[in-house]
């Protein structure tokens, strides 16, 4: 089968398309013909310097939109032949730029079928990301009112259609120029993220990079009681001290592997109440050019490589 490896932490450039072994499931774990990978921000760090998967060699990715091809011994929720959406083994190595993946089969759950696959593969990690934060940890509200840092990105465009589903009222930032895209996906309050003026008035919480240098402003906004969810870079200890003598809570979180908020992203999908957006897909062996495009930090939603 084809992989995509690395030697040595580097630039796009160390991203290699070799032959593998298919990888064979164990007990309780499935095999999973991959279609289409989806490409997040810790794909490009992890290739870039060490993150979670210590030294290379490694394959980056987790996320994954495929067909089950085989079922290992004990292995439920689903059957071969299924079309089936995960983000296997997050931090652990899950390889998922390749043709196959093996990985326990309750980290997969069966793709909607109105969501083809490159779409699919956007949707785990990212919105796994703002699932946890968003009703996990925040258990946002109707009513409530939040502001979704970066709601244009890949987990930002999902988290802001997440707190609408909830009847949060949602302000968004992002460049003035992807406004109109926040309107189309239910943001109650485009703000320009790039101006030293933005206003988003009193808020319940803030969800986003909390804790970049950027975005330790909106903290005077969240009223007492309010919350802050960093889901990027952690809290630093100065913010949570800040946050704490405004009597506002910080939490950070990371995402991890989640049926039930596999389902529950899914469920929203099927109501119509979720979409992902994937602004551009790549082949598997175009896996450098797809890294330099999202390290532009400029993607609107995802994007996501594709196998077949």
């Amino acid at each position: 089968m084809r992989l995509v490896s690395q030697q040595v932490f580097g630039g796009p450039e160390v991203l290699e398309l070799i032959e593998a072994d298919r990888p064979e499931p164990m007990p309780t774990e499935v095999l999973v013909r991959v279609h289409a990978a989806g490409i997040n921000p810790v794909d490009w760090k992890c290739r870039a310097e060490e993150a979670y998967l210590g030294d290379p060699p490694y394959t980056v990715g987790w996320d994954v939109s495929g067909v089950v091809e085989e079922v290992g011994l004990g292995a439920t929720g689903v059957a071969v032949g299924d079309e089936v959406l995960g983000m296997p083994w997050f931090p652990r190595e899950a390889a998922a730029y390749a043709d196959y993946v093996t990985a326990p089969s309750r980290q997969f759950v069966r793709k909607p079928p109105g969501l083809s696959h490159a779409e699919a593969a956007g949707l785990p990690l990212a919105g796994l990301t703002a699932w946890q934060g968003l009703v996990d940890v925040a258990e946002v509200q109707a009513g409530q009112r939040v502001l979704i840092d970066g709601a244009a990105g890949g987990v930002g465009h999902l988290a802001v259609q997440i707190a609408k589903a909830r009847g949060a009222y949602v302000v968004g930032t992002a460049s003035a120029g992807k406004h109109e895209f926040l309107r189309s996906i239910g943001v109650d309050e485009p703000l320009n993220y790039y101006s030293p003026d933005a206003d988003p008035g009193e808020l319940d919480m803030v969800f986003g990079a909390v804790g970049e240098d950027s975005d330790r402003r909106w903290l005077e906004f969240v009223k007492p009681g309010g919350l802050v969810v960093g889901v990027v870079s952690g809290i630093p200890a100065e913010l949570a001290t800040v946050a704490a003598g405004r009597g506002v809570r910080a939490a950070a979180m990371l995402v991890e592997p989640d049926r039930i908020g596999l389902l529950g992203l899914t469920a929203l999908v099927k109501s119509g109440q979720l979409r992902v957006r994937v602004e551009r897909t790549f082949l598997l062996e175009e896996a450098a050019e797809a890294h330099r495009h999202v390290e532009t930090g400029r993607v609107t939603g995802k994007v996501v490589l594709t196998m077949v």
